[in-house]
């Protein structure tokens, strides 16, 4: 009898660490299987069409599928719920995740094909199912934690994560060979998660984790062990899905004291952190870090305290700007900042003054999100009190509130696009935070360039980067269009920043380098190097097509945007090296150069 655990997930780089952690489970506390018994896992993405998906799992004809189900995936889940009965009749179908784990009476009635749900963690539950489907020697009745036709048959007690094997099957014992990386080759260009806590100490009214208040801390001499793994075999990066990582401090420090001192210079990691409660010793280790080693989301929401309260938020926003600020002057650490849309009492001009605030913190990214009514949440039982209007199918997100509406919700959108492109992406920093100075806050700078694709008829999701940066150059031109020559040069430069370009863009003049000193310089830094110290063994002309020289009027390179906008005297030239990239930006690390 094959058993089916099916993930599919929003994009191929992610993996599924539900059905990883239900495998890994089994084959601890199981193995051997009986004879003819197989359990496997199949991973698609929303992006395959249904019926490819249908097809592939007729393909491996399973006597049981169970679906790992998330707002991101349930509409397919559902297609595929009423498809496949017709080609696999005999195919038990089971569900298990978020999405399902709370109305699960609800989905039975609507799919009665089902043979039953999973509700909370499922690594115990489905051990038991096993044993129900393989064995025989239990009852569904018996199992805890499951809804099936006969209703729900009650709840099942958390699990000790200690007794969760390592989702990555390797043995520890072993030697570090060959034979231990290949445990990873199902992941080949693909996050890894890693999860060293499970539940959550706050009651966040939008998130799920609010349910779950008992935090379970994994044994740190595992977590170490489990660690030194990603780092032996290389992993470039491990996204840690605790809900608040450095809720319990001891347990963060040892963490970060361990990755500190076992850093091997190729690895990222991720956390999801409250900026707020970072305490000193936290923050001299992050001080300490590798740049790249680290990169932090940090859920700031709201700066309205009526909404945080509301939220049951409790943040101390004056001490997380102080911390962000102070991490932010390491310049070694990747700060993600999220905020979030159509939450209670934050209405339009709110919503603009917690934009400003946030990014006034100067993150590396800004998410602007929009409410999810998640099932379960605590928020679903206040619809009504806040006038929350939401999509009736997944994702759930916000229509509107009594504070926000429909119309001002589609303004926000776009210029959450806007933020995307022109911001997030890292790709226009320099002219950006220069152009931003034509408007009264940064959000004004957004709108207006929301205004300005809508007004033109501009795609927002052209995938060419150029005609990203010729529309800046027009909407720049027609707020100030006496500036056309800074925003050209605040341009290149940006785009050289990121990029040894082929060909330049058709807004780009002439570079105005001279051909000769050029090729001088060139000749110079082959035979005694001044800036291109890395290059040995190369000759001029090499190095001269492997970096860029560009010469500038305005000084568009200067650390603050006013000092960028006085046109100098004479020009001066940037010398871009590719081989060199911020770890943080990964732009090209540049020099002034004099000729």
């Amino acid at each position: 009898m094959t058993v089916l655990l099916i993930g599919i997930n929003a994009k191929y780089i992610h993996s599924n660490p539900a059905i990883y952690s239900l495998k890994a489970y089994a084959d601890k506390y199981y193995l051997p299987y009986p004879n003819d018994c197989v359990l496997e896992i199949a991973e698609y993405t929303i992006n395959q069409l249904s019926s490819t998906i249908l097809a592939d799992i007729y393909q491996k004809r399973p006597q049981v599928a169970a679906f790992s189900c998330y707002i991101w995936n349930w509409n397919i889940v559902q297609e595929l719920l009423t498809e496949l009965p017709k080609i696999l009749p005999e195919t038990e179908l089971w569900l298990g995740g978020p999405e399902v784990s709370f109305h699960a009476e609800k989905i039975m009635q609507l799919f009665p094909q089902l043979s039953g749900i999973m509700v909370g963690e499922g690594e115990e539950t489905f051990l038991e199912l096993l044993y129900y489907y393989w064995e025989k020697t239990i009852s569904l009745s018996s199992i805890k934690g499951i809804v099936c036709k006969d209703g729900f048959t009650g709840e099942r007690a958390y699990t000790n994560i200690d007794k969760l094997p390592f989702l990555y099957h390797v043995d520890f014992s072993a030697d570090k060979t060959d034979s231990k990386k290949n445990a990873l080759a199902p992941f080949l260009n693909r996050i890894l998660y890693y999860e060293s806590q499970r539940g959550c100490p706050f009651q966040c009214a939008y998130c799920l984790s609010a349910i779950d208040k008992t935090v379970r801390l994994r044994d740190i001499n595992t977590v170490k062990s489990e660690l030194q793994y990603f780092l032996d075999c290389n992993v470039p990066q491990v996204k840690f899905i605790d809900r608040t990582f450095n809720c319990n401090q001891t347990h963060a420090v040892s963490i970060w004291q361990y990755l500190l001192e076992n850093d091997n210079n190729i690895t990222n990691f991720h956390f999801e952190i409250a900026a707020d409660l970072l305490t000193p010793k936290q923050i001299r280790l992050l001080r300490n870090m590798r740049p790249g080693f680290i990169q932090l989301e940090i859920g700031v929401q709201s700066t309205n305290q009526t909404t945080l309260k509301a939220i049951n938020r409790h943040t101390n926003i004056e001490t997380l700007r102080q911390n962000i600020a102070q991490i932010h002057s390491f310049e070694n650490i990747h700060q993600h900042l999220d905020l979030i849309a159509g939450l209670p009492y934050e209405d339009y001009d709110s919503f603009v003054h917690s934009f400003n605030e946030v990014y006034a913190m100067a993150p590396d990214q800004l998410q602007l999100g929009f409410l999810k009514v998640l099932k379960g949440s605590p928020i679903e039982q206040c619809v009504e009190e806040y006038g929350i209007v939401y999509q009736s199918k997944p994702p759930y997100e916000v229509l509107y509130t009594k504070w926000l509406h429909y119309e001002e919700i589609l303004k926000l959108k776009g210029i959450a696009e806007m933020v995307e492109i022109y911001y997030n992406s890292g790709q226009f920093l320099h002219t950006i935070s220069v152009l931003q100075q034509e408007f009264i806050s940064p959000f004004h700078l957004f709108d207006a360039l929301t205004d300005y694709y809508h007004t033109n008829g501009y795609f927002m999701n052209a995938p060419s980067r150029n005609y990203r940066y010729q529309i800046l150059l027009e909407f720049a031109c027609s707020i100030a269009p006496d500036k056309r020559a800074l925003y050209i040069e605040l341009l290149i430069f940006d785009l050289y920043l990121r990029e040894n370009l082929k060909s330049r863009p058709n807004f780009s003049p002439e570079n105005k380098t001279d051909r000769q000193q050029r090729n001088k310089f060139y000749i110079q830094e082959e035979q005694a190097p001044k800036y291109l110290k890395g290059y040995s063994g190369y000759t001029s002309a090499q190095l001269l097509r492997m970096t860029h020289i560009e010469c500038f009027f305005y000084p568009v390179w200067k650390e603050r945007a006013e000092d960028r906008t006085h046109k100098l005297q004479t020009p001066s030239y940037i010398l871009f090296d590719y081989q060199k990239r911020s770890p943080l930006t990964h732009n090209a690390t540049y020099y002034e150069i004099q000729f």
